[in-house]
């Protein structure tokens, strides 16, 4: 492979991760905050071999996985001086590329999630744990790399302490730069957007620059206002994007990514992402799944209490093998 090719493939795979969180990614209105207390129950989820009714598993070999958050802060990627910054992980999707089937599985966290987190003290030293929206882990930390770290931290210990092998954090400046990149996307509006955006109308619309944005992003004030109704439009505009995106070239991706570049952070090096490009092309979507849970209004804002039940057979099934 030339030199050239190998760095196109490099680059495409950033642009593929980027765009595929990008397009089911959201922010909350930023004068939305969320909700933080104590975790009646702390819940400590570390040992890598885990046992269910009698059975031992542990984590599945022929998989990757990648972590792909949205961040609800404007502009371009740029770290705080403090240990406290403003960007929550307003959108969280796990990617397990699976090496024996040959597809891969995206897992969507829903934002409003009640979990246990590390909290992030001086120097960035890990100074204590809360239990609130799982939106919160990305807000401690200086907004960039430590940042996606404690999110890395709070979405594995999640799903039994599973590893996380790759990170890829994104600004949501960087939506209505992608979707004008590619002549727009063409959703279904199903839900009234009249109070928020009364260019959004009804029906087949094909999405510009700021409306993009507001489709994605916007919960309050739209339909039913829950974060699962967004949730479902953030699906509708990603099966839109991947359309327009579909069998596009090397350069064409190139191209994208060199647009939103400054808007995202990633762990993933040069020679990772080469080998995630021939994957991803090569391997069919198996579905996106939704973690299975309730909506209660908490003593301020929203919460999304997980079925435990639910979430651990999921994990299960998806992370981990039984041992032989």
């Amino acid at each position: 492979m030339s030199t050239r090719h190998h760095l196109l493939k490099v680059l495409a795979i950033i642009a593929i991760v980027a765009l595929v969180f990008v397009v089911v990614f959201s922010a909350l209105h930023l004068a939305e905050s969320s909700l933080v207390k104590k975790n009646p129950v702390e819940d400590q989820h570390t040992s890598k071999t885990i046992v269910r009714d009698g059975v031992a598993y542990y984590p599945r070999q022929d998989i990757t996985t990648v972590l792909l958050i949205g961040v609800d802060d404007s502009g371009e990627k740029v770290g705080s001086v403090s240990y406290r910054n403003d960007g929550h992980a307003d959108v969280l999707l796990l990617a397990i590329l699976d090496d024996t089937n040959k597809t891969y599985n995206i897992i969507s966290v829903n934002r409003d999630s009640m979990v246990t987190m590390p909290v992030l003290g001086i120097g960035g030293r890990p100074a204590d744990t809360r239990y609130g929206q799982i939106a919160l882990s990305h807000t401690y930390g200086g907004g960039l790399e430590d940042s996606c770290e404690n999110v890395k931290k709070t979405v594995s210990d999640l799903f039994c302490g599973i590893g996380i092998d790759y990170y890829a954090a994104m600004n949501m400046d960087g939506v209505p730069v992608l979707n004008d990149a590619v002549g727009g996307v063409e959703v279904e509006v199903v839900d009234d957007f009249s109070g928020i955006d009364d260019t959004i109308e009804m029906g087949t619309v094909v999405l510009k620059g700021e409306q993009a944005l507001n489709f994605v992003r916007i919960r309050m004030g739209v339909g039913d206002q829950l974060n699962l109704s967004r949730m479902d439009r953030q699906k509708a505009f990603m099966d839109g994007f991947i359309q327009k995106i579909r069998g596009q070239s090397d350069g064409y991706l190139l191209d994208l990514y060199d647009k939103v570049a400054d808007y995202v952070v990633t762990d993933c090096n040069g020679n990772a992402m080469a080998d995630l490009a021939s994957r991803f092309a090569e391997y069919s979507l198996d579905e996106i799944v939704y973690l299975k849970g309730e909506n209660v209004k908490g003593e301020v804002f929203m919460e999304y209490h997980l079925d435990a039940d639910a979430l651990d057979q999921m994990t299960v099934e998806l992370l981990y093998e039984p041992k032989k």
